[in-house]
């Protein structure tokens, strides 16, 4: 098992559930340094899933006072590829360390 942190809509039980075939169980943790903006979907079937037109998308401000709050979720490798599959092209995954000292994947802006 891996982790995997979400902010926006990777939290929600549809999403989940076409995604990965299951709910996720996870707990709330802090990412440090990020701020949130907002990307325009166009892929249809994220937003089919989704039913939201802009996602949140994370870019790195360095700055430590800086917070996003989500779930940081258990999930497998195969998971993580279907994670790769629904985030479009704007967001590349990369690995860091959350507030609770624990180490997952992220989806930040190209």
């Amino acid at each position: 098992m891996t982790h995997l942190f979400s902010y926006g809509t990777l939290q929600t039980e549809q999403v989940q559930i076409e995604t990965f075939g299951r709910i996720l169980e996870g707990e709330k943790d802090i990412l440090t340094g990020y701020t949130l903006s907002k990307v325009e979907i166009t892929d249809p079937e994220v937003l089919r899933k989704s039913g939201q037109k802009y996602h949140p998308i994370l870019a790195f401000s360095g700055n430590s006072e800086d917070e996003v709050d989500g779930m940081l979720f258990e999930v497998t490798e195969d998971e993580i590829a279907q994670a790769d599959e629904y985030e479009v092209d704007d967001y590349k995954r990369i690995e860091t360390v959350f507030k609770s000292g624990k180490t997952g994947f992220i989806y930040v802006g190209k």
